[in-house]
């Protein structure tokens, strides 16, 4: 985890984090977002990081997040964050401009959705507007169709609003295939509290068992692998 920092440490005025795994990207980055909003901007080059930031500083407003950084795995972050801190914006920073990815992005929760290739005067635009209270696409995504957000995939971002930020935690686990036992040691508490959460997590996204939970997580959140391979050739 970096920070940029300054002799006057303005670390206390800090409002924006950059979470991205590469440092050439964050530092173009943090340096037309430091301009531009007068104030200091953190870095996070994983989103374990990325997380323990938000945790010390609450003043934050805005995340600027990578789909594919390490600890993230493709919209996991973003619904992670709308769920443990629903006041914050994200701005996802992507190669990946697929449309399914894009829509599917913001109808979890983003505020904007901003290609890697993008000039630093859209990315400056995007902030402004995200600040101002709306959302921002780019305007060849703004003309591909991306009108109206999918009613499967708004039911179940709203379904995962419901979940507690541990239930958010035991969904995760249990779509990477752990069982209740592994599960309760990875979190340190009690096997019955699992069993409890899950109970509520089958209930709240409407399905019958811990399988259809994982599958559906995992297929409502991914963005494809392709993402990475892309994200490599513009660098």
């Amino acid at each position: 985890m970096t920070q940029r920092s300054t002799p006057s440490d303005t670390t206390a005025l800090a409002k924006v984090i950059i979470a991205d795994d590469h440092p050439l990207f964050r530092a173009a980055l943090g340096h037309a977002l430091a301009t531009t909003l007068n104030g200091e901007v953190l870095e996070a080059e994983s989103f374990d990081a990325l997380l323990a930031l938000l945790l010390r500083h609450p003043q934050i407003e805005l995340v600027f997040l990578d789909l594919n950084m390490p600890g993230n795995q493709g919209l996991t972050g973003l619904t992670a964050i709308r769920n443990q801190f629903p006041d914050i914006l994200v701005v996802i920073v992507s190669a990946n401009e697929q449309l399914d990815v894009v829509e599917r992005a913001m109808s979890f929760g983003a505020s904007a959705y901003v290609p890697k290739s993008a000039p630093m005067p859209d990315i400056v635009n995007a902030v402004e507007t995200v600040l101002g209270g709306d959302n921002w696409l780019p305007a060849h995504l703004q003309s591909a169709g991306l009108v109206q957000k999918n009613s499967l995939h708004q039911d179940f971002a709203r379904k995962l609003s419901q979940l507690t930020p541990q239930q958010f935690k035991v969904l995760r686990c249990i779509a990477d295939g752990l069982l209740n036992k592994q599960i309760a040691y990875e979190l340190d508490v009690q096997e019955t509290t699992i069993k409890q959460h899950v109970s509520a997590i089958l209930r709240k996204l409407g399905v019958i068992n811990r399988t259809q939970a994982g599958v559906l997580f995992h297929d409502m959140l991914r963005a494809d692998d392709e993402d990475s391979l892309a994200e490599a050739d513009t660098l």
